[in-house]
């Protein structure tokens, strides 16, 4: 039987005050946000869900302008936060408080350090810890609407009501596996990365999966294209498609047109985009064009090649092999993109981008390991 907490609904800044001044002794305090995001670069924040343990209190901040005293219970002088698969509400707290939401606690990544699901949801997270099964029905609701209906706000509430008795069972058993560090430090990592979302601009590029495909200097074209673009859509409040996408940004940057007449022969581009944002599109072009053969970025290795098969054969039973030694997923341990990274340094014959902390500790000599011997079989 599910839980059945008292709640509490905040849209004035004096309920604001008296509910922060309840929770500012809490040991920790569980969190969640609903947010909406389909028209806008930046979520709209539509609800704020917070409990101790016991009541849970719902805030609207739509109604409320975060002050000092919420600013101070969120912030690091606060309690410890306990949040799941956190990301996006670390996102959208960021953006409504204007600084960030520490110390904290994924639970999802907790129970990945367990050694199961690493993506586990909430739902399955409460039904593994209690055995409650939790009702579904407002998952995709409205949370922009006023008043919220009765279900709407104990959905909301039941998204947090759980954590506060779930998080000393996953600790226990972190600290009876000597992992509580490791969570630790992923934790404290996202808090790092949230307060940091406009610097990964120039980092974009790197999630599209076909990079291989070009050349250094239409590379060095895509990260421009991608980088301006996402200060454009940061700038002007609008989803990413809505100007231009990853794809179009793709095909711009493996012709190199020179004008708009070459522009408007590139697949997906419409004349629509290049009435807007020729002019933007070409001048980035136009400096990716004009970058000096040393400036360029290192040519990625395509991954069909040998070399590159090896060498991700190799990585790849590393993590495999500790993986299994620990009772955790493989990527727990490494993505495939850094997987990646370190195959592409290897083969350029760069230094090696070998993880750090707790990751570096378990992988580092056995990664090294890996791509030599993965070498010298070629080489016999």
């Amino acid at each position: 039987m599910p839980l059945d907490p008292t709640i509490h609904w905040i849209d004035t800044p004096a309920a604001l005050d008296s509910m922060c001044q309840t929770l500012s002794e809490a040991r920790y305090l569980a969190v969640d946000t609903e947010f909406i995001r389909e028209s806008s670069f930046h979520p709209i924040p539509a609800l704020v869900q917070l409990t101790r343990g016991d009541d849970v209190y719902l805030v609207d901040p739509q109604a409320l302008v975060p002050g000092p005293a919420l600013r101070a219970l969120l912030g690091p002088d606060g309690p410890l936060k306990l949040l799941h698969a956190c990301s996006e509400d670390l996102e959208v707290l960021a953006n409504w408080m204007g600084g960030p939401v520490a110390p904290l606690i994924d639970t999802q990544l907790a129970q990945a350090l367990l050694g199961e699901d690493p993506a586990m949801g909430y739902q399955r997270l409460v039904e593994h810890w209690t055995g409650d099964v939790l009702p579904k029905d407002e998952t995709r609701s409205d949370w922009l609407e006023r008043p919220l209906s009765d279900a709407q706000c104990r959905y909301a509430a039941l998204d947090v009501a759980y954590l506060p008795l779930i998080w000393p069972k996953q600790r226990q058993e972190l600290e009876r596996l000597g992992r509580l560090g490791w969570l630790e430090a992923d934790c404290a990592a996202l808090v790092d990365q949230a307060g940091r979302s406009s610097e990964g601009d120039g980092s974009w590029y790197r999630r599209n999966r076909q990079l291989w495909r070009l050349d250094p200097r239409a590379t060095a074209a895509y990260q421009r294209l991608t980088t301006w673009r996402e200060a454009e859509v940061r700038e002007r409040n609008m989803p990413r498609n809505w100007l231009v996408s990853d794809k179009v940004l793709f095909a711009i940057a493996d012709a190199l047109p020179c004008n708009r007449y070459e522009l408007a022969s590139v697949e997906g581009v419409k004349p629509t985009l290049i009435k807007r944002e020729g002019d933007a599109l070409l001048s980035v072009v136009r400096g990716a064009a004009d970058l000096e053969a040393e400036e360029l970025p290192d040519p990625l290795p395509s991954p069909l090649s040998g070399p590159f098969k090896r060498r991700f054969k190799a990585l790849k039973q590393a993590v495999n092999g500790m993986a299994q030694h620990l009772g955790v997923a493989p990527e727990v341990l490494a993505r495939r993109r850094h997987l990646e990274e370190l195959i592409a340094a290897d083969l350029n014959q760069v230094p090696l981008p070998l993880p750090s902390g707790w990751r570096g500790e378990l992988l580092a000599e056995a990664f090294e390991r890996a791509l030599n011997e993965s070498e010298s079989e070629v080489k016999e």
